[in-house]
């Protein structure tokens, strides 16, 4: 799946969503539910009650774009269902997709080297 990487925001509402929301319904969600622009270039991810199923909506800069994908065996590993939004990393973004244990990934923090004279 192609998914942006790099310095992407990724934000994940943690509280199911009815799945038949279009990309206009989930735009009006991020606005009114999670107190954000549908617009800002931010990745926004979705849940169903079932947890096999995932949506992303995110604005490329020409339009929204909405992403949908539904695991044929297993389930996506979801955080506590609550009120509100967590962050991810591109990278545990890709493993959540991927159907994988996005809480094993972690950023690697390397500071730069500095220069001797």
């Amino acid at each position: 799946m192609i998914v942006p990487s790099g310095a992407v925001r990724v934000l994940v509402a943690t509280r199911p969503v009815d799945f038949r929301k279009g990309m206009d319904g989930l735009a009006a969600l991020v606005r009114e539910t999670l107190g954000s622009d549908p617009y800002s270039g931010v990745i926004y991810v979705f849940r169903a009650k079932r947890a096999d199923r995932v949506k992303l909506l995110l604005w490329d800069g020409t339009g929204l774009v909405l992403v949908a994908k539904r695991l044929e065996k297993n389930s996506f590993r979801w955080p506590q269902i609550s009120d509100g939004v967590m962050r991810l990393t591109s990278s545990q973004l890709s493993a959540l997709l991927e159907g994988l244990d996005w809480t094993r990934v972690r950023a690697v923090r390397v500071h730069a080297p500095q220069a001797t004279l």
